[in-house]
C-alpha cells in the first residue's frame, strides 16, 4: 500500500520540477501586475457590460457600411405567416426539449422541477435573452427563481449553467463532426475573423493574464472550492449513467430544431442551396451565437453568416438576410414567453395579501398641567386632622 500510494507522488515530480522555472519565471512579472490589476480590476469589471454590447453593435455596424441596408430590409420582407407559424411550432418543440433537459439536470442535483413549471420558465427565460443585451440574464432570472422556489438558490444557480453547458457541448460536438467534412471553409472563415498571427499574439496575451490573475488571486481558494463543487455536480448530473443519455438525446433534438428554423430562414431568404451545403455555414452561425458579445442576439451571428456564406460562394448579403430572418423568427418563438411573464406578474399581484389601513383611535384630551404637575381642575383644600378624644 505504501508503494502504491508513492507512485502518484514520483509521478507528478517532474511535472512540479518542470513548472518551477515557468513559475519562478512569472512571480516578479505577477508582483509588478498586482498594483495595476488591483486599480483596473473594478472599472474593468463596470465596463465589461457596455464592452460585450458595444462589440454586438460595431459588428453590425460594420456590416450595414459594407453591404448596405438592404440586407437587412430584405430579411424583414421576407418573412410571411407560413415562416411564422413555423417559428412558433419549432419553438414550442425545441422549448419543450430544453425544458426537459433542465428538469433531467435539476432531478440529478436534487432540485424539484416539473416540466409544467420548468417550460414556462424556459419560454420566459427565451424572451428575456431575446429582448435584452448580452443573452443569457434570462436565464440568470429563471436560475435565480427556481433557486428561491427550492430553498437552494446556490444549486439552482449551477442546474441552470450545467443545463446551458450541456446544450453548447451538443452543439460544438456536432459542429466539428459537420465542419470537419469541410475543414478548408472553416479555415477561411476563421482566417477572415481573425488572422493566424493575431490569434497567437492574442492567445499568448491571454494565457499570460490568466497566470497573473492566478498567482496574484486572493480568491484563489475560494474558486478552487467552488471548482470542486461544479465538477461534483457534473459527475452526479452531466455524467451519471442515469442521465447523460437522456440529455444527449435531448440535445441534440434540440440543435435538430434549431437547425431545422434556420432553414426555414434560409429558404424564406431566398436561399436555392442544398441542406447538405447550408448545414455546416448554419452550424457556425450557431456557434457564433454563444458568444456574449451580442445585442439580444444581434451581432456576432450575422457577422460569422455573412463570412461563410461568402466562403461557400453564396454571397455575404445572403447570409446577412438569412440570419436577419433567423432572429426575426426567434424573436416571434419567443413571444409566447412575454405572456408567460406577464401572466405570472399579474397572479403575484392577485395573490398579495391587502394589508388593512387601520383607523385613528381618538385619544381623550389629556388637561394641562399645574406649576407642581398636578392637573388644574379644582383648587386643593387641605383638611385639619381633628384630635381624636382619648
Amino acid at each position: 500500500m505504501i508503494h502504491t500510494t508513492m507512485e502518484p507522488r514520483k509521478a507528478a515530480a517532474p511535472a512540479r520540477v518542470a513548472a518551477k522555472p515557468v513559475l519562478k519565471a512569472i512571480r516578479p512579472l505577477a508582483k509588478a501586475a498586482t498594483p495595476p490589476l488591483k486599480a483596473a480590476l473594478p472599472l474593468l469589471k463596470a465596463a465589461l457590460p457596455w464592452l460585450k454590447i458595444v462589440a454586438g453593435v460595431a459588428i453590425i455596424g460594420v456590416l450595414l457600411w459594407r453591404l448596405g441596408t438592404g440586407a437587412f430590409v430584405d430579411g424583414l420582407r421576407e418573412i410571411d405567416l407560413w415562416g411564422v407559424a413555423a417559428a412558433l411550432g419549432i419553438g414550442f418543440l425545441t422549448t419543450l426539449f430544453s425544458a426537459w433537459r433542465w428538469c433531467v439536470v435539476a432531478d440529478r442535483l436534487g432540485l424539484k422541477l416539473n416540466l409544467r413549471t420548468a417550460v414556462a420558465d424556459y419560454y420566459g427565460a427565451l424572451f428575456i435573452n431575446a429582448v435584452l443585451p448580452g443573452g443569457v440574464l434570462g436565464d440568470v432570472h429563471r436560475a435565480v427563481q427556481n433557486g428561491h422556489e427550492t430553498g437552494d438558490v446556490g444549486r439552482g444557480v449551477r442546474a441552470v449553467v450545467l443545463e446551458r453547458t450541456g446544450g453548447q457541448l451538443a452543439i460544438l460536438a456536432v459542429g466539428v463532426g459537420v465542419l470537419l467534412t469541410d475543414p478548408a471553409l472553416i479555415a477561411k472563415v476563421i482566417g477572415d475573423i481573425v488572422p493566424a498571427p493575431a490569434a497567437i499574439v492574442i492567445g499568448l496575451l491571454l494565457v499570460i493574464a490568466a497566470a497573473i490573475v492566478l498567482a496574484t488571486s486572493s480568491r484563489l481558494p475560494r474558486w478552487r472550492k467552488a471548482l470542486a463543487t461544479t465538477m461534483v455536480d457534473v459527475r452526479r448530473s452531466l455524467l451519471s449513467r442515469r442521465s447523460w443519455p437522456a440529455i444527449v438525446v435531448l440535445s441534440a433534438a434540440t440543435l435538430a430544431g434549431h437547425l431545422a428554423l434556420f432553414v426555414v430562414a434560409a429558404r424564406a431568404a431566398g436561399s436555392t442551396a442544398s441542406i447538405a451545403q447550408l448545414l455546416p455555414l448554419l452550424v457556425l452561425a450557431l456557434i457564433a451565437m454563444g458568444l456574449p458579445i451580442n445585442v439580444g442576439g444581434w451581432g456576432p451571428r450575422e457577422g460569422v453568416a455573412a463570412l461563410a456564406f461568402a466562403a461557400a460562394g453564396l454571397g455575404a448579403t445572403q447570409g446577412v438576410t438569412t440570419a436577419v430572418v433567423y432572429g426575426v423568427l426567434t424573436l416571434i418563438s419567443s413571444l409566447p414567453g412575454a405572456a408567460v411573464l406577464v401572466l405570472r406578474r399579474v397572479h403575484r399581484q392577485v395573490e398579495e395579501p391587502v394589508t388593512p389601513v387601520a383607523k385613528p383611535v381618538a385619544t381623550p384630551a389629556r388637561k394641562p398641567l399645574g406649576v407642581v404637575g398636578k392637573p388644574i381642575g379644582k383648587p386643593f383644600v387641605r383638611r385639619k386632622v381633628q384630635p381624636q378624644a382619648a
